[in-house]
């Protein structure tokens, strides 16, 4: 396979595949069907042991852009990181394979690039996203999550969090002026990323048993380290989720992984020496986020019987990342809650002072007004009640 000539460069991109023969057909198809051909698709299944590899090879014999890995199961930090090393192209994406492209992804962000400097001037371009919803009575074990419509299935879409709030001066940027692209789910595959960029600069994904939220250092590690980034307020790609649900599940069985996720990216922080406020104070937030999560799942495990020695290892892990915060950061930031920083508090085991309450109020205000704007009253609704 060949490079074309710059306006048209190979985009390869990385699809980790375990078990989700349920929806692999709807990815494979929206990505066959770019409007953008120069494509190299990188299979890579992941040690499946349902339908997934009959329906890869049944695919690759019709379309000569397919590329199958086959291997033992490593976990999708892993199998996206042998992916990337076995890319030819220039640019490089990630497709979570139960989630599906608009027919134009690929060709508005090449477009994107190529009108912002191309390959010499930009390292990373993003797009908003769709978040997709399912009837969970239809859900499904095996992919993100048990709560997973079957493809095809009735479904709904919102925009994404961020969708009409990244606003940069001008473009490319650092992420400094995209603050909101660190504020909410990663998002890591709504991006092509330029392939000499990632090698260069040595980022690639942890390496853990199954999924393990490694999508969270790699933000940090690709984004907050100096990449000239270009957006595109476009919902390019379908992400398939259930929204806070998802997440609270997942920490109720495997209570670990958030936190030390969150330490992994504060990992990078010092190991980069990244000082950006835009990025400490967004790190904070997830921080406090995450560790109200792990705290509701903890009680969730003990009022289930379900507590273990983990539980107590988790303990040490909340009072380690709280350590990790600047009280300061904690305490200032109208977008973390009474409740978060209360915890905070208690767990340092120092005062906690007097909120200001016009400052969180107005931050709710203004945060209600976008997601009604976005999302709709019941979507909205839905999000508070599943995290009262």
């Amino acid at each position: 396979m060949s490079h074309a000539q710059n306006h048209q460069p190979l985009v390869s991109l990385v699809v980790p595949i375990y078990n989700v023969a349920d929806y692999l057909e709807q990815c494979l198809a929206s990505i066959q069907s770019q409007s953008y051909t120069n494509l190299e698709i990188i299979c890579l299944n992941d040690g499946s042991t349902d339908s997934s590899l009959a329906l890869l090879e049944a695919y690759a014999a019709r379309d000569g852009r397919i590329v199958i890995i086959d291997k033992e199961n490593e976990g999708y930090g892993a199998t996206c990181n042998r992916g990337i090393a076995a890319a030819h192209g220039s640019w490089v994406g990630i497709v979570e394979p139960d989630d599906y492209l608009e027919p134009t992804m690929v060709q508005e962000l090449v477009d994107l690039i190529q009108a912002n400097g191309g390959e010499d001037k930009v390292d990373i371009a993003r797009s908003a996203y769709w978040r997709v919803f399912g009837n969970q009575k239809n859900g499904r074990a095996g992919a993100k999550s048990q709560f997973r419509a079957a493809a095809g299935a009735a479904e709904y879409r919102v925009p994404c969090a961020y969708k009409g709030r990244v606003k940069p001066k001008q473009q490319p940027c650092p992420i400094d002026q995209m603050a909101q692209l660190l504020l909410h789910h990663p998002a890591i595959w709504t991006a092509l990323y330029r392939k000499e960029f990632l090698t260069q600069n040595h980022i690639n994904f942890k390496e853990v048993p199954g999924a393990g939220w490694v999508d969270n250092p790699f933000l940090i590690a690709s984004h907050c380290c100096g990449a000239r980034i270009v957006y595109a307020d476009s919902a390019l790609y379908n992400y398939r989720e259930n929204g806070y649900a998802e997440a609270a599940t997942f920490a109720q069985r495997q209570p670990k992984i958030p936190l030390e996720r969150w330490n992994d990216m504060m990992d990078v922080v010092d190991e980069r020496n990244i000082t950006s406020d835009v990025v400490l104070n967004a790190l904070t937030l997830r921080g406090i986020n995450y560790a109200l999560l792990t705290k509701d799942a903890l009680t969730w495990r003990e009022e289930h019987d379900a507590a273990g020695e983990t539980d107590s290892e988790v303990h040490d892990l909340l009072a380690k990342s709280f350590e990790r915060m600047d009280a300061k950061r904690v305490f200032e930031n109208p977008a973390i809650s009474g409740s978060g920083k209360a915890f905070f508090a208690q767990v340092r085991g120092i005062a906690l002072p007097k909120d200001n309450k016009f400052a969180r109020y107005a931050y709710l205000a203004k945060e209600g007004f976008f997601r009604v704007k976005n999302d709709g009253i019941a979507q909205t609704f839905k999000a508070l009640m599943d995290r009262r």
